[in-house]
This record gives C-alpha cells, structure tokens and sequence, in this order.
C-alpha cells in the first residue's frame, strides 16, 4: 500500500470518528438505540480503517494526526453546524493542534 493510500485511510478514520462523535448527543447516554448503533459503527469503520493504517505509518505519528485533525473537524463541525462558540484562544489552540500534525508528518522516522 502505497503512503497516499494509507494517509486515505486516515483520513476515513478520522471522517467516520467525528461522525461517530457527533452522534454523542444524539445517544442520550445510550438510551437512544438507533443513534446508539449507529455511533457503535461509525466508531468501528473508523477503527476498523486505523488497523490498516498502523501497518503502514507509525503508531505515534497515525494517532497523532487520528485525534488532532479529529478535534479540529469536530470543532469546526460544531461551530458551523450547531452555533457552538470559539472563542480567540480556542482558536489558537486549534491552529497549534493543526501545526502539530502538521510537524509530526513531515518526518516519520522515529529514534529508537
């Protein structure tokens, strides 16, 4: 597999996660059972897409970017979609996560 294709992969974790996640609420604490299967596939395809991108990128640097451009979408997501507030820092915050994946990646050569 090709590091496009894996990055591909990645980037289809991180899509059926937020999603997954946006489903939280909607679950009512587990109680609601449609919305409740649903976040439990939702968090499956994206696990399910992370097994294969561990074969190819290095664990640190695929949950790195897994959980920060995670939180990023969700946060814009959330802004967008459901007037949630950002404030000035938070948006700081969201721009170093982003330079964070950002560094992270552009070396994938961990010492040992």
């Amino acid at each position: 597999m090709q590091t496009i294709t894996a990055y591909l992969c990645l980037l289809a974790a991180i899509i059926f996660e937020v999603c997954g996640t946006l489903l939280l609420p909607a679950s009512q604490n587990f109680t609601n059972v449609k919305a409740t299967i649903s976040l439990v596939l939702l968090y499956s395809v994206s696990f399910y897409f992370l097994s294969i991108v561990v074969n190819f990128i290095p664990i640190a640097i695929m949950y790195a970017t897994w959980s920060g451009l995670g939180i990023f979408t969700l946060a814009l997501v959330s802004y967008f979609a459901f007037n949630q507030s950002l404030n000035f820092l938070s948006l700081i915050g969201l721009a170093l996560i982003v330079v964070g994946v950002v560094l992270v990646n552009t070396n994938t050569t961990l010492p040992k």
